[in-house]
């Protein structure tokens, strides 16, 4: 729950636990309770608070399944692994591809996307070798459901290319300003081709990524005003080899939310953490693009930006 020290009691579990388990009568509408999901992540938005992964019910964690036996015997019967269907409270089931996982966990995912694959495709034993390589790199597909599902579909050919990237520079300052504050800015520019078109764009942040973020969607936006809805609500950075110290390989998980109530979770791993901060936006702006059914830009010419250097 919310509050000083201990909090209150945590209604978004307690409410379900008296209805599904114990069958008290609520004053609940028929159906209320499918909304409750969508209830406790519009709350943690408004308090600006990260998400629980592991929250009961409500959680993205509360109804995934991993294991290759494990995800066979949900496919069977849910309710070896489930103790209420995930729609009753506005909850998904996912299946985790990872570097444990079989074909199983594979076939099940294409279903979840609406992927039409026969398992004897050679592509499903391609990708899941793809798959356990890049978790050997340092990614991580069980909390990017999204980075996923578009590897998926560009090995099987079937999401578009939006725009490519040229180039980005990045450039950090930390200064006195006028007033006489100690000040940090960024400035990010980035070169793209859209449809054979050349665009660039520079973009201003109180970091290099908010800088780069904000140089992207100044170039994109124009072309796809679908991106315009998009926010990102969270950021994460891992160190994966502490021994490398300031050289160390990060990952950076990002998860991105827009007007109609989605979220989405995207990863990027790299030496340099603004490049991998770039390979995570790169797949939260493709998956909201394909997700909005956006066609990919077309016609010749070059873009050019009011702000693009001379």
């Amino acid at each position: 729950g919310l509050g000083e020290r201990c909090g209150n009691a945590n209604m978004i579990s307690l409410i379900p636990n008296l209805v599904l388990k114990m069958g008290f009568e609520t004053g609940l509408k028929d159906g209320a309770l499918q909304r409750l999901t969508h209830l406790s992540r519009l709350l943690d938005d408004r308090l600006n608070v990260g998400t629980n992964r592991s929250a009961a019910y409500v959680g993205t964690r509360a109804f995934a399944h991993k294991g290759g036996l494990h995800v066979s015997a949900v496919e069977k019967d849910p309710r070896t692994y489930e103790h209420v269907d995930p729609e009753i409270v506005g909850n998904q089931r996912i299946i985790v591809v990872s570097d444990q996982a079989g074909r199983s966990n594979i076939m099940a995912r294409f279903r979840q996307i609406g992927l039409e694959v026969d398992a004897k495709d050679p592509g499903v034993a391609r990708l899941l070798e793809i798959v356990k390589e890049r978790e050997s790199e340092g990614y991580a597909y069980d909390g990017a459901d999204a980075s996923f599902e578009l590897l998926a579909r560009h090995e099987l050919h079937t999401v578009p290319d939006y725009f490519a990237l040229q180039s980005f520079r990045v450039l950090a300052e930390r200064r006195v300003n006028a007033r006489g504050q100690l000040i940090a800015l960024s400035e990010a520019t980035v070169k793209l081709e859209i449809a054979g078109r050349r665009a660039m764009e520079v973009g201003e942040g109180n970091g290099p990524v908010n800088a780069l973020d904000a140089a992207l969607r100044k170039a994109l936006i124009p072309v796809y005003p679908e991106l315009a809805d998009m926010r990102l609500v969270d950021f994460k950075v891992r160190i994966l080899d502490s021994a490398g110290g300031t050289a160390a390989t990060t990952r950076v998980m990002i998860e991105s939310a827009d007007a109609k109530g989605r979220r989405w979770s995207t990863i990027g791993v790299s030496p340099n953490i603004v490049d991998a901060s770039y390979n995570a936006l790169y797949d939260a702006i493709t998956y909201k693009l394909f997700r909005d059914g956006a066609a990919p830009a077309t016609g010749p010419g070059t873009v050019r930006s009011t702000t693009a250097p001379a």
